[in-house]
């Protein structure tokens, strides 16, 4: 842990996760021909930083390769080609201090049921050559919220509970870097909240946080920055504010007095669509037009506008335009 110290010390804000031209190719199925034969191709030559105090978001469709990419990082999978640091530390050439670098959340709940949450954190402790006197298990409990269950038994827990459980784990050896891997699938809303909580207030004391997740809502407020992986490919890498300016297009929805016989079509709107006889809804693209514009198409054909509401585009937008792509 000194030479990681030294590390911190020596470089000028240095990127917390450094990926260079990452490849993985699994092998084959046993007599597998023609493409099948070249085995599946999960990253081609993926490359991207993940700054120091960052919490950056990983997102991507179902088979894109982030697993793959987080697997590699844990030590879990061996990549084909490219590189990978952690905190500094190639993975391959200094695999001890990579791993002592990162705690992983995965998506699976793993520790033994019998074990309370003391005893399941006690023992990741030793597992990771902790000498008791200097073990955090108390400290991690309260940090989680789970002080009070010290002593039940893991298996009865709730399922909320069993993911605080995970990120305490995986805080045992205090990594500056914490890896959430769709940390809050399956948990209801005022969990999850619960959740992104926990995750920012880590991020506050001074970890670094890479989060994967299928909510684009979770990603888009907790991430400062975040990359797209689709088909083992880099289709993204940018600040959250950026990567959602990506979407040009806004929606107005237009209630007025009478029923629309013609909608009012124009070139300059990307779309006009009937909501029902007395509402309109408008699609245009913010860099040519703005909705007072719009408006003011709407009334030179002669309707009288009642009500207006607007939706600014967000990360969900960007994500269906980039990953439905050709790439």
């Amino acid at each position: 842990m000194d030479e990681m110290l030294r590390y911190g010390c020596a470089m000028s804000n240095p990127p917390a996760i450094s990926i260079n031209a990452l490849t993985k190719r699994y092998a084959p199925p046993k007599g597998a021909k023609g493409i099948e034969a070249e085995g599946k191709l999960a990253l081609n030559g993926v490359s991207f930083e993940v700054p120091q105090g960052s919490i950056f978001g990983l997102l991507g469709p179902n088979g894109a390769g982030k697993s793959t990419l987080i697997n590699i990082l844990a030590g879990l999978v061996k990549k084909s080609g490219g590189t990978a640091e952690i905190w500094g530390f190639d993975i391959d050439q200094h695999r001890r201090n990579a791993s002592r670098a990162i705690g992983i959340v995965p998506q699976e709940i793993v520790f033994d049921p019998f074990f309370t949450p003391f005893e399941v954190l006690e023992n990741h402790g030793g597992f990771y050559g902790i000498p008791s006197k200097d073990r955090r298990s108390e400290e991690l409990l309260e940090a989680v919220r789970l002080a009070d269950k010290r002593n039940a038994y893991a298996r009865t827990l709730s399922g909320g509970m069993k993911r605080r459980l995970l990120i305490a784990k995986a805080m045992v050896h205090a990594p500056p870097i914490l890896v959430l891997d769709e940390p809050t699938a399956g948990v209801d809303v005022e969990l999850r909240r619960q959740l992104w909580d926990l995750v920012t207030q880590l991020n506050k004391d001074g970890v670094t946080v890479v989060l994967t997740t299928h909510y684009l809502e979770e990603a888009e407020e907790l991430c400062d920055r975040i990359a797209i992986i689709n088909h083992g490919q880099l289709i993204a890498n940018k600040p959250t504010r950026e990567l959602v300016d990506m979407a040009r297009e806004k929606i107005v929805r237009i209630q007025v007095d009478q029923e629309i016989a013609v909608l009012p079509e124009e070139e300059v709107f990307a779309g006009c669509e009937l909501i029902d006889p007395h509402t309109l809804e408008i699609t245009y693209n913010r860099d040519s037009l703005n909705a007072g514009q719009v408006l003011g198409i709407v009334q030179q054909h002669g309707l009288t506008i009642q009500d207006v509401t607007t939706r600014e585009a967000d990360l969900e937008d960007v994500f269906v335009q980039l990953t439905s792509a050709d790439v």
